[in-house]
């Protein structure tokens, strides 16, 4: 039985969140900046160490995700159908290019030096961020998916798309021209987050279903054995069984854990390897939109945020959480410890 010590607060709380729902937000690789997208057609630029807002940029439609490039500039993935580049520093961002629907997830790969945008038109496309902005000569590649992008993620020149319909497609960086696996989700139902191992071997995968699939690349024999699902995020009452969508997924950097956060409110943390559970924090105002582990793993951001999964009701305001990680809730525990 997994023992839980739930701590007496949900962290620091970031002043200025977003005031409509938050999309994403995402530890920089390089330091302690913060930048998260929102409904409210916001970026904002966080420096988690001093908690003040650094920048807010304004676009044109709601921001359904945002990733960094370094730490003075990110980019934007927005429903009004652009890519956007921002620069912290001067305040400034332009148009990197365009989809032809709501532009819904965002990768930056320093592996291929390109940014990845998927999209509700259903293509993946690739850009050169060092051409000028707006120009078409910055396309790299255009890739057609079989439904409407979903959730992206990358783990060194590997890229995992998942899309509607259950579809999940395995790229080559370095060769794109078709996916080097095409797959189909081993849960039931809807996929909300896909998240790859740091190491390389294989990717998490969450549905509205309270469930999540831990898939390995390699098409063995030996290692498709070692698949499995689970089930989370989930609590009976009065006898029925009460299932919540697990919307966010982030991997620890150094151990290879795995936090997620559900509708529910809560934020897990998992021993994939070891099939369990190591850490339950103590519920957070409302849904858990996204959460991010900082480059060493010390900070654990997580954004609650109502995610109108019920419709729209009266629901707790949007806030933005950093709390410190204890080496403990993250650390797998060895079922055979030495002697």
């Amino acid at each position: 039985m997994t023992v839980v010590h739930p701590p007496p607060t949900p962290g620091l709380e970031l002043s200025n969140p977003p005031t409509d729902g938050i999309s994403n937000l995402r530890f920089s690789n390089h330091s302690d900046h913060l930048l998260v997208s929102s409904w409210d057609k916001s970026v904002r630029f966080y420096d988690e160490s001093a908690n003040p807002l650094r920048g807010e940029f304004m676009h044109r439609g709601p921001v359904l995700d945002c990733c960094f490039y370094d730490d003075s500039s990110g980019f934007s993935a927005c429903a009004d159908n652009t890519i956007r580049r921002i620069v912290f520093s001067y305040e400034k961002e332009d148009i990197l290019g365009r989809h032809d629907a709501p532009v819904r997830c965002i990768e930056y790969s320093y592996a291929a030096g390109q940014v990845i945008t998927g999209s509700w038109d259903k293509t993946l496309k690739c850009w050169d961020p060092r051409g000028a902005s707006g120009q078409e000569h910055t396309l790299v590649g255009t890739y057609p998916q079989p439904e409407r992008v979903y959730s992206l993620s990358l783990v060194g020149n590997r890229l995992v798309v998942a899309t509607a319909g259950r579809h999940v497609n395995v790229y080559d960086l370095r060769n794109m021209s078709q996916p080097e696996q095409q797959r189909e989700s081993s849960l039931k139902y809807q996929t909300r987050c896909v998240r790859c191992y740091p190491n390389g071997t294989g990717y998490a995968l969450s549905s509205v279903e309270g469930r999540v699939a831990m898939e390995f690349f390699d098409l063995s024999e030996t290692s498709q054995a070692k698949k499995y699902a689970f089930k989370c995020h989930r609590k009976s009452e009065a006898g029925r069984d009460i299932v919540y969508p697990v919307n966010a997924i982030a991997f620890h950097p150094v151990y290879g854990t795995f936090a997620t956060g559900g509708c529910d409110g809560f934020v897990n943390v998992w021993d994939g390897n070891n099939k369990k559970r190591l850490y339950q924090y103590s519920k957070y105002p409302t849904s858990i939109a996204a959460v991010s582990f900082s480059r060493d793993g010390r900070l654990l951001a997580v954004a609650s945020s109502y995610t109108f999964e019920d419709g729209d009701k009266p629901h707790e305001p949007n806030a933005i959480f950093v709390r410190s990680v204890n080496e403990i809730e993250v650390r797998p525990k060895h079922p055979n410890p030495p002697a």
